[in-house]
Order: C-alpha cells, then structure tokens, then sequence
C-alpha cells in the first residue's frame, strides 16, 4: 500500500443517540454471554469530501439493495433503512439511474424533514449524450421529488461519449441549479485524467474491500492529489465480508449474486475461506466482520465515505457500530498478512 495513503484518520466527531442492539456476535459459541439492548451514543465522524469544506459522514448508505437488485424488498422496509440510517448519523445517501426502484423509494423516504437532513447523490447512466444527460437528471428529480441533489455523478466511464461533451453538459446541470457538485464513479486513472481535462471533479465512486484492492496503487493516490474526494463502495464485497454465508449458499434467481462468478463454486469458497480468517481478528477484538470491514477502509485518510448497502434496519445498527472502531498497527498487520496471502486479491472481477 503506497505510504502516502497514511494510518487512520483524525477528524471532527459529531454524536448522535440511537438505540441499538448489542448482541456481541464476535463472541466465541461456547461462551454464554447474554445480549444486551440499551441506548448508548454512537459517535459518528464527519470527513471532507469537497475542497470547500463540506463534510460528511465517514459512513453513507449505499441504495443499490433499496431498489430489489439483492432480493425483494418492500416500500415499507426501504423506508425504515433509510430512516434508520440518518437518524443514526449518516447523512450522505447515495442512488443512481440504474438502482431499479431506489430513487422512488428514496424519495417518499425522504420526507418530513428527511431530505434536510441528507447530503444527497444520485448518478447518470448509459446515455452520456448532453440530452441524454439532461433527461437523466430531470428523470431523477421527479422519483426522488426534490428540485436539486447534491452531487451529481458519471456512474461508469464510457468512451463511446466525448468526455469534454459529457463533463461540459454535468457543468451546466451545476449552472441550473439541479445539483451543487459533479463526481464520478468506478473511473480509472486515464479516466480521470481525461475529465479533468473539461472540468473540475468534486468526487470519485471506486470499488475498495478488502478483496479489491487494486485502486490504492493509483486512484486513491491520484484523487488524494488531485483535491478529488473518495466515496468507496462496495466495502462489504456484496456480503462476502459478512460472515453470513457460508460455502455452497444458493443466491435467489432476483439477487445480482446470482449471476456473478466471484458467487459460485470455488472462487466463492475462497473468498469465504479469506473472511473466516478476518472473523477471529474481529471476535478478538470484540466486533464482527463487518464493523472490521468498514473500519479497515477508513484507516485510509483520503477516503471520505464508506458507502454500505442495507436490506434492513438492523443491518443499518451493524455499520453504525463501526464508526467507532479504531485498529491498532498490530491489528493491521494481521489483516495485511492474511491479505497478502490471498491469491488473487488484487483482482476487481464482478
């Protein structure tokens, strides 16, 4: 990992109140350690994200499993994740043009004084053609019921499209008013760098686990230099640094998981091989897998956001929890090694 990436971050903390529900997963089967429910302060730290000062939450909820692509979910259920999530702290809720029905569930989600309290993003796709562009955003507006977003983003880099059409035609939705900044997502370095070319980038969306972890060679170095904020997505690996599967599970026909190879047969065994080792660091220190997934992104000062997907509250309570976990150097290099072991972790396939 380059050493300019540095240790973890230091920032203002703003507290939040919630109720959660202890149920000290990490702890060994044998040891009979009662749950605990009670109210506690969860403390959740806000980073930059923008040049000009703007903060966030060091974690974001992720809508893609909003919208049905991970299994069904209901309206009802898509609004209590939603509400859990800023009423816990986290304030920045990302969607897209492609997260099927999220951004109408997003909008009747962020009513009654819900919409205040969120930075929102939303995201273009497929057509990056100035009309197509226009029409996306106007399109996005109406299903989330807002006149503005926040921040504004190019989903996936296309060549098919000129960049400087592209990125010129994400400036005059600025000009209008319908979002106050301009990000991208999944775009590599040469992408960057050609869109960089045309306009300044507030943001970029890549992909960053534990087992993808190929951006920290290149594009967390060059956002970090670049002034560009870093909103990661996909910190969990889709589940797989849960700890709720295990080899052989069978996704549903309607979960994406289905359908992609790193989900099937010894690859996924692999994968889940990888996190059985990472659980007994997380039970040693008395978190699960998925607070230790999250906080061991945010070790990572340029990170800004750790972007987490929920199918319901309780899963919204688990990420909440790692907004206070810190790992020492020691804890580090365990990961590392286990890591650096892996076959194939730098790999970024589906």
């Amino acid at each position: 990992m380059p050493a300019c990436l540095g240790r973890p971050h230091q920032s203002d903390n703003v507290l939040y109140w919630i109720f959660v529900t202890d149920t000290l997963r990490a702890m060994p089967a044998r040891t009979c350690q009662p749950f605990l429910t009670a109210a506690r302060p969860i403390e959740m730290k806000q980073r930059q994200l923008t040049t000009d000062g703007t903060k966030v939450s060091v974690i974001g909820l992720g809508t893609w499993p909003l919208g049905g692509a991970m299994g069904d979910m209901d309206l009802k259920t898509a609004i209590a994740v939603t509400r859990t999530a800023i009423d816990g702290g986290i304030n920045l809720i990302d969607t897209a043009q492609a997260y099927l029905k999220s951004e109408e569930r997003l909008g009747k989600a962020l009513k009654d004084g819900y919409r205040d309290r969120c930075f929102l993003a939303t995201k273009v796709i497929d057509d990056y053609s100035p009309k197509g562009i226009q029409r996306a955003m106007d399109d996005s507006l109406r299903k989330l019921d807002v006149d503005h977003v926040d921040l504004y983003q190019v989903h996936h880099p296309d060549l098919s499209y000129p960049f400087d059409q592209t990125f010129e035609a994400m400036g005059r939705l600025r000009e209008q008013g319908k979002t106050r900044y301009i990000g991208v997502s999944n775009y590599k370095v040469e992408h960057l760098e050609a869109a960089l070319r045309t306009s300044a980038l507030d943001t970029n969306q890549p992909r960053y686990s534990m087992l993808d972890r190929r951006v920290e060679n290149d594009v967390l170095p060059f956002c970090q230099q670049h002034g560009i904020g870093i909103l990661t997505h996909s910190p969990l690996a889709k589940g797989l640094l849960t700890g709720r599967y295990k080899a052989g599970h069978q996704f549903a026909e309607n979960d994406e998981r289905a359908s992609l190879p790193r989900f099937r047969g010894e690859r996924c065994s692999h994968y889940l091989r990888v996190a059985d080792e990472l659980q007994d660091i997380a039970r040693n220190k008395g978190i699960g897998l998925v607070q230790l997934a999250i906080a061991w992104i945010m070790r990572l000062a340029p990170v800004s956001c750790v972007l987490v997907g929920a199918k319901n509250p309780e899963q919204v309570h688990d990420h909440l929890r790692a907004a206070e976990v810190v790992l020492t150097d020691e804890e580090l290099d365990r990961i590392e090694i286990i890591l650096q072991n892996t076959p194939g972790h730098w790999y970024d396939e589906p």
